[in-house]
């Protein structure tokens, strides 16, 4: 089994590339998708919520009402980091759970949106970021998705620089390509990812053990 950390900025077309990794037959893991999961009705971690920050998070259904969470958390970063240590353990439970049920051989890919921000880098054998100019991510959120020119901004500015998230990566994965050009990057990738969770792991020899670093022979 191979694990794949996927990353990118907003407007970077992670989605897309989640997708496109799918139909060649990886195992998707979305972090986002699970977040929601795991605090919906009836769920321990919606009851965690609601006992640290009260019930007017909640909607008269009982569920969770995000714009009222979020306009607690993200004014308040010691909030935010309170809501964080009650959902991040259990995204990130049913993650290793769903990962520990995918078949020996596969490729499974955490879609990952704040992997650089929260560090989460070593958790996997090898991140792939999907990358593209901050003008490029400034067009398509105003273009596709509606934002203003502020709110775009902002949005960018809160995530990781192009820079760092291109630090942390094995894969870089251009989707400032039309689509075509994408997909035969990602089939490209794809090989490789599958080459590897195919390839035998290595033992450390009794020398790499005590030393912690790989032989030099």
């Amino acid at each position: 089994m191979l694990s794949v950390g996927l990353t990118g900025g907003i407007g970077a077309g992670k989605s897309e590339v989640s997708r496109l990794l799918v139909e060649c037959g990886a195992v998707l893991i979305d972090a986002d998708r699970i977040a929601r999961e795991v605090v919906a009705p009836g769920t321990p971690g919606l009851a965690a919520i609601a006992d640290a920050f009260g019930r007017d998070v909640l909607t008269e259904d009982g569920s969770l009402d995000r714009p009222a969470l979020g306009s607690i958390v993200f004014a308040d970063p010691e909030k935010l980091a309170v809501l964080n240590a009650i959902v991040h353990p259990l995204v990130g439970a049913r993650s290793r759970e769903l990962e520990a049920a995918a078949p020996e051989d596969a490729v499974v890919v955490h879609d990952v949106p704040l992997l650089t921000e929260n560090g989460l880098a070593p958790l996997y054998d090898l991140v792939v970021v999907v990358d593209v100019p901050p003008e490029t991510q400034l067009d398509r959120l105003l273009r596709l998705r509606g934002m203003t020119e502020e709110d775009a901004r902002a949005r960018m500015a809160a995530q990781a620089t192009r820079e760092q998230r291109r630090k942390i990566a094995d894969i870089v994965i251009d989707n400032d390509v039309p689509l075509a050009d994408l997909e035969r990057r990602v089939k490209d990738v794809w090989a490789e990812l599958a080459r590897r969770a195919r390839a035998p792991r290595q033992s450390p020899t009794p020398s790499e053990e005590q030393s912690g670093e790989p032989s030099q022979e």
